[in-house]
């Protein structure tokens, strides 16, 4: 996501922020427009979502998704009611954690929220990590689209790894996947993917699912069959990188995605953490006044 969007974004959410007895909260209806949802009744399906993931948290409902009613001025003077919620940021963050992943305002609202500053490179870093798991999230899923397609048409696991690893050759420009793994470092017994950057995970991501509609579509059959078109389906996409100036094989690795992934969740656990305090220290001034 570039600097600019990101920090368009961050004034938007910002400007939305709401403040009331110390304490920050956002609109429902104001974090719709933010996360890019039109219709009202769709988004209310992901903040039902939201809801169920703060009660398994062992959060009080109530205490993060406060309903309230607002009136709103209509045209030639009227006005009407309408539903709508106050949002502490841990519910925000829950609503964009079940929000549509494909929305470039979720990537940036999965990190607003999680971290808590709000500083330009902080949320950078973030959205960049997120950005990279959601990438390689979707291979895993084309992949175990390709494996169960192939496997009805006659081709077992070691089919599926010869395939791949045929598909891997022809997007790195000679290099199978064992020699890719050689060449940056990364241990035979880990995925090749785990160690990629974003770019060349999500070109792995299309070529596999071109192989996956092609295959259907033309109802092919056997691992030579499939083979050829996942060949082709790489060399296709190697073809897009190299015209962009974008050789995949001379990029370095990065971090390893499953400790990245590590990372990412233990800052959820603190942030939950820092919820559960604040909650015990909000119930126990109740129970003083």
């Amino acid at each position: 996501m570039k600097t600019e969007i990101i920090r368009e974004l961050t004034r938007d959410f910002e400007s939305a922020r709401q403040e009331h007895e110390d304490t920050e909260f956002w609109y429902a209806r104001a974090l719709q427009e933010l996360l890019g949802y039109s219709k009202w009744s769709n988004f209310t399906l992901v903040i039902d979502k939201a809801r169920i993931a703060c009660k398994n948290a062992g959060q009080d409902i109530y205490d993060h998704f406060l309903e309230i009613t607002k009136t709103i001025p209509m045209p030639k003077g009227a006005s009407k009611e309408i539903d709508d919620l106050m949002l502490t940021r841990y519910a925000c963050y829950l609503i964009a954690q079940n929000g549509d992943p494909r929305k470039e305002q979720i990537a940036f609202a999965m990190s607003y929220f999680a971290v808590q500053t709000r500083k330009q490179e902080i949320l950078e870093k973030r959205i960049g990590i997120w950005e990279r798991l959601q990438a390689r999230e979707k291979l895993s899923q084309s992949e175990r689209e390709l494996s169960g397609i192939i496997f009805e048409r006659g081709v077992d696991d070691q089919g599926f790894a010869r395939i791949r690893s045929k598909g891997d050759k022809a997007l790195f420009g000679g290099y199978a996947t064992h020699e890719m793994k050689n060449k940056l470092g990364v241990p035979q017994s880990r995925a090749l993917a785990d160690f990629l950057p974003t770019i060349t995970i999500k070109a792995k991501d299309f070529a596999t699912e071109i192989t996956n509609f092609n295959v259907k579509r033309d109802d092919l059959k056997g691992e030579e069959k499939i083979t050829k078109e996942h060949i082709k389906s790489n060399v296709g996409v190697r073809k897009v990188l190299l015209d962009r100036g974008i050789k995949p094989e001379a990029l370095p690795p990065e971090e390893d995605v499953k400790k990245l992934k590590r990372h990412v969740d233990s800052e959820d656990k603190k942030m939950l953490k820092s919820v559960k305090k604040l909650s015990k220290r909000k119930n126990g001034n109740k129970e003083k006044s």
